[in-house]
């Protein structure tokens, strides 16, 4: 959350990914608040066991910092996004971004990203009206097909020459 009160969501976790960390390992607190956005299971590890597993376990220490590395490729390309490209190519980078994370989730042909347009706003770093008509003008150009909250990406390749990427 902002000093304005918006929200700005920073990343979304797959299944068997682990959040929170940092703060254990930097002995700081957690200062972010994560929401499942989907049905979820959560394990929580105490902090005493979670330093145990991460003395006696060269497998856990290498998996957490392959993820500390995502984590901050993630971050470093967020704050590049947010300060260079245009609100139409973010709209465009989030989807292909999405739809990559729903993809690995799934077994089936057609991939939905299931947010609420506020979510996908918060992503975006924009307001609800904006993301409204960026949305709105990829439904006419045929980017996209969007039924309710699910949204269905049916030309990657010009979302991604939107995106810039």
């Amino acid at each position: 959350m902002d000093n304005d009160g918006r929200e700005q969501i920073i990343y979304i976790y797959n299944a068997g990914e682990f959040f929170g960390y940092s703060a254990i390992l930097s002995n700081d607190t957690y200062g972010d608040t994560t929401l499942a956005i989907e049905n979820s299971v959560i394990a929580f590890i105490s902090k005493e066991n979670f330093l145990k597993i991460l003395d006696q376990s060269d497998f856990f220490s290498k998996l957490l910092l392959k993820s500390l590395s995502h984590e901050f490729n993630v971050m470093a390309n967020l704050m590049t996004v947010l300060s260079q490209r245009t609100v139409r190519e973010r709209v465009a980078l989030s989807l292909l971004i999405l739809h990559r994370k729903y993809q690995s989730n799934i077994a089936e042909d057609k991939t939905y990203i299931t947010l609420s347009r506020t979510d996908l706003a918060n992503i975006v770093g924009t307001a609800n009206e904006t993301l409204a008509r960026i949305l709105h003008d990829f439904r006419e150009d045929h980017l996209i097909i969007m039924e309710g909250r699910k949204i269905l990406l049916i030309d990657l390749e010009r979302l991604t020459r939107i995106a810039n990427i």
